[in-house]
Parts: structure tokens; sequence; C-alpha cells
């Protein structure tokens, strides 16, 4: 009877955990696939910080705003240009392109043009943490074990 109490509370504490995650409070719980992809809906996005294995190179994304719209369909726009790629949240369970092996979200962007787009943003990214208005990607390299990290923040 003890552990069914305890399994109950540790169901309920997980349950409660991820209730309110889309507020503009930052955390570090990465909610549900679908609070984010519903979240990433809303609105256009800026990236702010883009590290290429501790390069910054936030400077390829500059003036760009990101729209992850409905369909799994991203837009990519600088007033002059516009780029269209593929987007997605899935949880790691569902996703046979992770190769890290944790229960995850991932966060699947592609584009094929610009050649900076489709070398630099496409992956399939872990979600680092995120709030309401801020996401943080991460991406640990297969190759060379390197990191890139993206912050994406709602404009």
């Amino acid at each position: 009877m003890k552990r069914l109490n305890f399994l109950l509370a540790g169901i309920m504490a997980l349950g409660l955990a991820s209730c309110s995650d889309d507020d503009g409070d930052s955390t570090s719980i990465n909610g549900n696939a679908t609070a984010i992809r519903n979240n990433m809906k809303s609105g256009t996005w800026s990236i702010t910080s883009y590290t290429d294995d501790g390069v910054d190179e936030t400077n390829h994304f500059a003036n760009y705003d990101f729209t992850f719209g409905e369909n799994g369909v991203l837009t990519a726009t600088d007033g002059t240009n516009t780029y269209t790629g593929v987007w997605s949240v899935t949880d790691d369970d569902s996703s046979s392109d992770d190769d890290n092996g944790s229960d995850d979200i991932d966060f699947n962007i592609g584009f094929t043009s610009p050649a900076i787009f489709a070398d630099e943003l496409t992956d399939d990214w872990d979600v680092e943490s995120r709030s309401g208005i801020k996401i943080t990607l991460v991406d640990v390299s297969g190759g060379n074990g390197g990191t890139d990290r993206i912050v994406f923040e709602k404009n």
C-alpha cells in the first residue's frame, strides 16, 4: 500500500509540474511537446544567440523573423529574403533520429536553403530550457562532440 501511495504521489507531482508552462517566467523544465508546439506557433521569433562549438555566429541570423506555422511550415524572413523550411516537436521516444538515448523533447528544424540555414539550423535539437518567450535548443555533434546552441526569443 505504501508503494502505491508513493507511486500516485509521484504521478501527481509530475502532472502538477507540467500544468502551467506557457507563461513568461523562465524555467528549465522542458514541458511537453504539445505545449512547446502551441507556444512556438504564436507570434514570430528571432535568434538572439547562436553558438557553434562555442563560437558566436549569431550574426548569420540577425534581422530574420521566424514563424513556426501550421502543418510544420517554418518561414524565415528579413523583409527582403524569405526562406521556407520545416519544423516539428516530438517526444524523444517517438523520434528515431535522436542518438543521445535520453528521454527528452526533440525540436526538429529543416532548411534546404540558404546554405547557412541548411548547414547550421537543420538538425534534431534537444530542448534545453524554455519559457513562453524564450527557448534554448542544444545539439551535441556526434562527429567531434562539439556543442551548438540556439536561443529563440519571441518578438
